[in-house]
């Protein structure tokens, strides 16, 4: 398995809408399990195939008290299950240091695959609904800074710059 490095706002890629998965094989499992280790070294909870710049329909999280518990979604598509939003200050991988609230539903279904391309399909609420819904919107080429006022945004894309110029 290997760390992979993780794109950063504002770099354009992250912005690239995701094909779906045509086949799970052992190098979409490769994948797999180089994102999760991926996502753990980088004490994350969630991490999108858009966000290590493989622009595929894949995700994981890990939602556990114990971070032991990787979940695998090939193909996820969402339904939110209810009006009724919640907040919830999330922060990102590829955002690394800030935290925003953002709004999104509070209950939702989602259908996927699983890593051995076995279909699936759950309810979620609370964390696990948020994290999908965060993801997801990787896999769409949106980051949760789309959902915060553009004053914000700005500021945010503006320290996101001058930190990479200062690591050149």
């Amino acid at each position: 398995m290997a760390v992979l490095d993780i794109l950063e706002f504002p770099d354009p890629r992250l912005r690239t809408v995701a094909k779906p998965v045509a086949v799970v094989d052992d190098g979409l499992r490769k994948l797999i399990d180089d994102m999760i280790e991926t996502m753990y070294a980088a004490s994350g909870i969630g991490l999108a195939a858009s966000q290590v710049n493989v622009h595929q329909r894949l995700l994981v999280l890990d939602v556990s008290e114990e971070h032991n518990q990787p979940m695998v979604f090939v193909n996820p598509e969402i339904t939110p299950l209810t009006d009724q939003t919640q907040p919830y200050d999330e922060g990102c991988l590829s955002v690394p240091g800030f935290y925003e609230t953002v709004e999104r539903p509070e209950r939702i279904r989602v259908k996927a695959q699983d890593r051995d391309g076995k279909p699936f399909e759950m309810e979620c609420e609370g964390l696990l609904a948020i994290c999908l819904q965060h993801e997801m919107d990787h896999l769409n080429g949106k980051l949760f800074v789309d959902h915060i006022s553009r004053l914000k945004r700005d500021r945010i894309k503006k320290k996101m710059e001058k930190l990479h110029r200062q690591q050149a």
